[in-house]
């Protein structure tokens, strides 16, 4: 689905459904970078950045002086922890470019490849570290092309996180994604999960990424067949990106004891 090596081809969604949700992307490069820099995104399949995205060059220590400066907080310690080196990079770095875009739902994701497209791009003129915040990532440049710039397309699973917590419930595990904004999409949450099955949830999660992605949607109290699960599994559509532990509304379902 993320080929970005070749000239630009639409990638379409042939599942779409509409909805009132949004997409949302969100990225920082960090590096060294000319107020007029020449980014070579066609080189990657993307005429420039689409409508609805913005990109704006900060200095790096301007740009730790704002609240959501991702190097900071509670996520800066999770990206530090992550990857020490490619965080001490970034800390470095004169510059940074924040690159960030709102959508109505729609039936093509040409704004997230013309979007990554440019991220690569920047890779090659000075960006160094990458930051996806949505899925809570830091990558040095090379990583971040080994994820995204994979020969026929890095997976639709590249582009979100999916995290297994245990419960409260000794032997229940919880199952959640975070970065279904970039597709308009709810997060999906899948609790009291056996841990005998979080491997088999986990790959069921992947499944809903891969649907949503594609335009599926899901609808408040729709059962989902599941094999094994009398009844199916019933989703429960809450929140929004003020929730902190998805920064997105999601799909609730709970596994049956």
């Amino acid at each position: 689905m993320t080929e970005t090596t070749t000239t630009a081809a639409s990638w379409p969604r042939p599942h779409w459904q509409p909805s009132d949700e949004h997409g949302v992307l969100l990225f920082f490069v960090f590096g060294s970078f000319p107020e007029d820099v020449a980014i070579p995104s066609i080189k990657y399949g993307s005429p420039g950045l689409p409508e609805g995205v913005e990109m704006r060059r900060f200095q790096n220590a301007v740009l730790k002086r704002w609240e959501g400066y991702p190097l900071d907080g509670a996520l800066g310690d999770l990206l530090r922890e992550d990857s020490p080196e490619a965080y001490a990079k970034a800390k470095a770095a004169p510059h940074v470019m924040a690159i960030r875009g709102r959508f109505p739902d729609q039936d093509s994701l040409d704004y997230l490849r013309d979007t990554l497209g440019v991220v690569a791009a920047l890779t090659d003129v000075g960006g160094s570290v990458v930051i996806d915040p949505q899925i809570l990532t830091l990558f040095d440049a090379a990583a971040w092309r080994e994820h995204y710039l994979v020969d026929g397309g890095a997976p639709t699973r590249h582009h979100v996180l999916i995290l297994c917590s245990p419960e409260a419930t000794p032997g229940r595990s919880w199952i959640r994604t975070r970065g279904m904004r970039k597709f308009g999409r709810p997060d999906v949450s899948l609790t009291n999960v056996p841990d005998s099955l979080i491997d088999y949830a986990g790959a069921l999660a992947e499944r809903f990424v891969d649907l949503g992605a594609l335009g599926t949607h899901f609808e408040d109290g729709q059962a989902v067949e599941v094999d094994g699960v009398n009844g199916g599994l019933i989703v429960a559509l809450s929140g929004d990106e003020t929730d902190p532990t998805f920064n997105n509304s999601h799909a609730a379902m709970r596994w049956p004891d």
